[in-house]
């Protein structure tokens, strides 16, 4: 180190000592206050910070860490497949050939039972019942119900779990969306990849723990916001990771234009030093996730270009995928680069694919959906399965809600439109721990109400949880005075489903 950057240093650190002299009772007590919580948060990333107390490994939340995984993980990475818009259950999974002669027939009120509508179809003078346009074919020696609309995932139906009896209590869709990803309707809780993130902690020192893929190629009918995977009142090295297509897969990681990075690595030492500096003097645990966060973007320099390389894939896997697997930030190419991450053991991995709001025109609509993303969604549980992956990885399918039974506006059997339904809806899951060629949960023949083995969002996270070697009850934070988990104060495990 140089004479001059030694100089530079001491004056930083005499700045420091000064502004602590200056301090008054207020920033007194908040420096002690803070101070407390640097401890804390130096506990809950322990051997991970470099020089980390004796004191601060004994906080509440390390200890709380140190238990993790609470027994026997049966999945070590998560891939969640969120089809955002609220796909449709009659086109897709669950078969109601009872509604043929019904249709054009106003819903019974014995059926609705007085339950909420959105805005969009409450004012209708009446709400005609739409069966399905396409026709459904059992498959596999789970003999599964599956529409025409999705040939490939009907091949790899004795590899799914389908879930028939999945509710939430939103009904719009930034709400029901929230309350998926971070198991609250309102915004600011922590998402699920970033409690599974600050649970686990990550396999590979070079890639985020969380990394979020969103499809270029999807009808935009609903926005989604980044706080969907952030990581809320947890540490902010746990949200979500957005790789994009292009020139900057990662916003803000590769070198200014001009600049060769040769000194980059000083500078970053320089810069931590700095921020301990900070750290020692305000106690802010966010300066602590900062150092590690510019640490890790660092070492991505050099792994997010590797891994988002798909050239020396063979031609065989891009015909598995289909063809716009060769055209990078598709769904198809998002599908084959999850399967890349997996093997680099990246923990969980959240891709969303929107364009499911079919409110008019479902017919074509649901179709054009289902053929951008029904190849790609068999060829990666068919690519997980023959490279071993599956055995210890849980794939996830599903949206937001469901969709009504009855039609917006007329019916017309080919170009009808659907509501938003939170009643009852079907999800899926493939690999580490769940039954495999299994159907769980059964609506009634509108598949409106649920009849049988009900499944609450937050029990789905608990049981996704659990599959992880998490007790959903036991993986907590204190924030604000309360204990918060991603199942606020609800949740049980789905046993059944269990393999």
């Amino acid at each position: 180190m140089s004479h001059h950057h030694d100089d530079e240093f001491r004056i930083y650190s005499k700045e420091f000592e000064d502004l602590h002299k200056k301090w008054d009772r207020r920033q007194f007590l908040t420096q002690t206050t803070l101070g407390l919580g640097a401890l804390a948060l130096g506990g809950l990333f322990g051997k991970n910070i470099p020089g980390a107390s004796p004191a601060a490994m004994g906080s509440l939340e390390q200890d709380i860490l140190a238990a993790l995984p609470h027994f026997a993980p049966k999945a070590k990475r998560v891939v969640y497949l969120f089809m955002s818009g609220g796909p449709s259950q009659f086109e897709t999974f669950d078969y109601k050939p009872k509604l043929i002669e019904l249709a054009g027939q106003n819903l019974p009120d014995s059926v609705r039972k007085g339950q909420r509508l959105t805005g969009m179809s409450a004012n209708q003078s009446s709400l005609p019942i739409a069966p399905s346009f396409y026709k459904f074919n059992q498959h596999g020696k789970s003999q599964t119900w599956v529409s025409e609309l999705l040939p490939h995932t009907a091949s790899v139906v004795d590899d799914l779990c389908v879930v028939k009896s999945i509710y939430t209590e939103a009904i719009n869709h930034d709400p029901a969306i929230t309350f998926f990803q971070t198991g609250s309707q309102l915004p600011g809780r922590p998402s699920i990849g970033s409690w599974i993130s600050y649970g686990l902690g990550t396999d590979n020192e070079n890639l985020p723990s969380f990394i979020v893929l969103i499809s270029k190629n999807a009808q935009k009918d609903q926005p989604l916001y980044s706080r969907l995977w952030g990581n809320g009142f947890l540490p902010s090295q746990h949200q979500g990771v957005q790789f994009r297509t292009g020139k900057d897969p990662v916003l803000f990681l590769n070198n200014p234009e001009g600049y060769d990075g040769t000194d980059r690595k000083e500078m970053l030492e320089y810069l931590s030093k700095l921020n301990t500096l900070q750290n020692d003097g305000y106690g802010d645990p966010e300066v602590v996730a900062r150092i590690a966060q510019y640490e890790m973007a660092y070492r991505m320099q050099t792994s997010v270009p590797e891994v988002m390389d798909i050239k020396d894939e063979p031609d065989e896997v891009f015909e598995l995928y289909g063809k716009d697997s060769r055209d990078p930030g598709t769904y198809a190419a998002n599908c084959l680069l999850a399967r890349k991450l997996l093997e680099k053991d990246v923990k969980f991995i959240q891709l969303y694919h929107q364009g499911w709001d079919q409110h008019g025109s479902l017919p074509s609509g649901i179709a054009q959906q289902c053929k951008t993303t029904d190849q790609a969604t068999a060829a990666f549980i068919k690519d997980l399965k023959r490279r071993g992956l599956l055995e210890d990885t849980l794939v996830i399918w599903g949206g937001e809600f469901g969709r009504t039974v009855y039609t917006q506006g007329k019916y017309i059997a080919d170009n009808y439109g659907r509501d938003h339904h939170p009643r009852c809806f079907t999800m899926w899951m493939a690999g580490a721990g769940v039954k495999a060629g299994f159907n769980y949960g059964e609506t009634d023949d509108f598949s409106y109400n649920i009849v049988r083995n009900p499944v609450h969002v937050h029990d789905f996270q608990a049981t996704l949880l659990h599959l992880m070697g998490i007790d959903h009850e036991r993986l907590t934070f204190k924030f604000q005075g309360r204990k918060f988990r991603l199942t606020d104060v609800e949740g049980h495990l789905v046993k059944d489903i269990l393999a």
